[in-house]
């Protein structure tokens, strides 16, 4: 397993816990970001995507019910795995937590060995990351990101970034639907005022320019590419 393919979020209200479990996790190779509360937990999520969250039960402002039935809504965080890391052990307050979406459940205090052994063991469900090729295709497109060169029947379209980089994402995943709000996050920065009209007027050019109906509009959710 290369670890340092995989980001982990831990969320707890205890600076010193976040120190050192993520001092622990970064030892061995994990990418780790932390956040002292929920509401946070869910900008950075939302934004990083990250493949584990290790989720503190009880904390101000939102707790870890509330954070992890937030992080369930979003579509993006589907295949993120979210785990309960808390003093608490009650079985009621395990079958609370498992019944509010979370995969797994931890008990503190634990031995940093024992908790690298149970991270890894959690990674293994998901499936193996295969490193992005530079160049793909996606039907009858050539898309090669290191150049931001699109090659349609060999010949080469120009596309400006923000349009190559949305086409990118799309045909990466075929078949699978992105939502406007994961658009605007992946494409546009979080400090970039857009709207969801902006979306729009880019999808219209690439069609324009590439002279493709690949990318399908799902009403009222987003876009995804079809490659047929």
């Amino acid at each position: 397993m290369d670890k340092s393919k995989y980001t982990i979020l831990l969320v707890d209200d205890e600076e010193d816990i976040l120190d050192f479990v993520g001092y622990n996790l970064r030892k061995e190779g994990f990418t780790v970001m932390t956040s002292l509360n929920g509401r946070e937990a869910l900008q950075i999520a939302k934004k990083e995507i990250p493949h584990l969250v290790l989720l503190d039960l009880m904390m101000p402002e939102m707790d870890g019910i509330e954070t992890c039935q937030e992080l369930k809504r979003y579509p993006e965080l589907k295949d993120t795995i979210i785990v309960f890391f808390t003093a608490r052990s009650e079985d009621f307050t395990q079958i609370l937590g498992l019944d509010a979406g979370a995969d797994d459940y931890i008990t503190k205090p634990i031995k940093p060995s024992v908790l690298v052994s149970k991270v890894n063991s959690l990674l293994r469900r998901i499936p193996v990351i295969e490193e992005e090729s530079m160049v793909f295709q996606a039907g009858d497109i050539i898309i090669d990101r290191e150049k931001y060169m699109v090659i349609i029947d060999g010949k080469e379209i120009q596309l400006a970034r923000k349009e190559f980089e949305l086409l990118s994402i799309l045909a990466t995943k075929p078949g699978r639907v992105f939502t406007r709000e994961e658009i605007l996050n992946r494409v546009w920065d979080d400090d970039v005022v857009v709207g969801e009209r902006t979306i729009d007027v880019h999808i219209r050019k690439i069609r324009e320019k590439t002279g493709t109906d690949h990318i399908k509009t799902i009403k009222g959710v987003g876009y995804k590419f079809d490659s047929r």
